[in-house]
């Protein structure tokens, strides 16, 4: 039995895995694509791409690697081992645990993408001098993952690290989890776009954050306002977050965070107004650095450390 672990990354669009040395460098990687079929399809995915990675690896079998950890977009249930994915609803409390187990012998660590993510910063990426750190991706959605004192912190179910549902505007507006001004219906993504949209800011239709932060560096007054809105309404979870979990690292990935200082700059400045606490005086926020490979390397991570 080898150093290298196996990870699995399983998400709506894509499924990917990947072999991840000791030192957590990741030096093979498939994916395909998530089928719209049913939940035996989805799993022949999974199956199929482990097999991919095998294959690329050069390794005869899987007991070559010493464990395997999986990362799923969620819900998921540790408990269980079971995962109910939003956007694969096939997979209603799929027993994925089982059945990764079950096709390669080995061990399996199952944990959400957020975690995920924030365990590869932690370990390979941004992160890896921090103690209480806090993951995030802000993209279409915003997800998050917590590691405490070094440790992956799953929570009671699994789902710990849920920030983008953490309430900054109470008479906000309706959020898909049934809750109202949770901080995805502000800052993630399409809401910045919605927002410049409905406030004057003239752009085609399918025009997205992407569009926009363009715009925004041309000095677009609108589009600026909603990145400094959005920023303002991270700073506010963040310093919530923060100050419940005594954190000294924040890190920042997706697509949102690519903006830049377009982000980043209203960011920190609004944290000084509302990290007032002296203990989160040096909570530092930086920018991710893996990319899209950070949910396979946190996989490994959670496969390493347990």
């Amino acid at each position: 039995m080898g150093e290298e672990i196996l990870a699995l990354d399983i998400g709506g669009t894509k499924i990917a895995a990947g072999l991840v040395d000791g030192q957590g460098v990741l030096t093979h990687r498939r994916e395909r694509p998530t089928p719209d079929g049913d939940a035996e399809d989805v799993w022949a995915a999974v199956a199929g791409v482990l097999d991919d990675v095998r294959v690329a690896g050069g390794l005869v079998d899987f007991r070559e690697v010493s464990a395997v950890g999986v990362g799923s977009a969620g819900p998921i249930d540790v408990r269980n081992g079971t995962v109910s994915p939003i956007n694969i609803p096939q997979w209603d409390r799929f027993p994925v645990l089982a059945r990764v187990a079950g096709a390669t012998g080995l061990p399996v660590r199952l944990g959400g993408d957020g975690l995920c993510t924030a365990m590869g910063e932690w370990w390979r990426g941004a992160g890896r001098d921090a103690r209480f750190l806090l993951g995030m991706v802000v993209s279409t959605g915003i997800g998050g993952g917590l590691v405490l004192d070094g440790k992956p912190f799953h929570g009671r179910s699994g789902n710990a690290g849920h920030v983008g549902h953490v309430v900054v505007e109470p008479d906000g507006a309706l959020c898909t989890c049934g809750g109202h001004g949770c901080a995805e219906t502000v800052a993630s993504g399409p809401h910045l776009a919605a927002w410049a949209r409905a406030h004057g800011w003239q752009a085609p239709v399918a025009a997205d954050a992407r569009e926009l932060a363009e715009d925004a560096r041309r000095g677009d007054p609108i589009a600026l306002q909603a990145f400094d809105r959005g920023a303002d309404a991270l700073a506010r979870m963040i310093a919530s977050v923060a100050a419940v979990c005594d954190l000294d690292l924040v890190v920042i990935g997706g697509g949102v965070a690519k903006s830049g200082p377009l982000l980043f700059d209203p960011l920190r400045a609004a944290l000084t107004r509302y990290a007032g606490l002296d203990f989160l005086h040096g909570l530092a926020v930086v920018p991710a650095q893996l990319g899209g490979d950070a949910g396979l390397v946190g996989a490994a991570a959670l496969g390493r450390f347990g």
